[in-house]
């Protein structure tokens, strides 16, 4: 059975402070400005994989990158007091009421 959200912040968190990276004197401050940054340069890392061809990729190497993406998003949420599983919620509802491509040419 997998984990839950919560339980996998809580990993990160764990992790986060066994490395002492939430230290005042740490070298990698986690700020979300910090954290945002991350948050992209893995998402780069993701993309960076499909690069030159969308069917040669290295998938458990791809499973890292992914897995890195979601630690920081996990750790921004939860620095910036955000509950992600709600978030989720509320921009799938409101996501449905929204219309795309009602001015495409067909």
């Amino acid at each position: 059975m997998g984990k839950d959200i919560k339980q996998l912040t809580d990993d990160m968190h764990h992790f986060v402070s066994a490395k002492g990276w939430y230290m005042p004197d740490s070298t990698r401050p986690q700020t979300p400005k910090n954290i945002a940054i991350s948050l992209v340069l893995e998402a780069s890392e993701v993309l960076e994989h499909f690069q030159w061809s969308e069917n040669d990729y290295d998938k458990e190497k791809l499973e890292g990158e992914v897995a890195d993406v979601a630690l920081y998003l996990f750790q921004l949420c939860q620095i910036c007091n955000i509950d992600l599983e709600k978030a989720i919620h509320q921009k799938l509802k409101l996501n449905y009421e929204r219309q795309w491509d009602q001015n495409t040419v067909k």
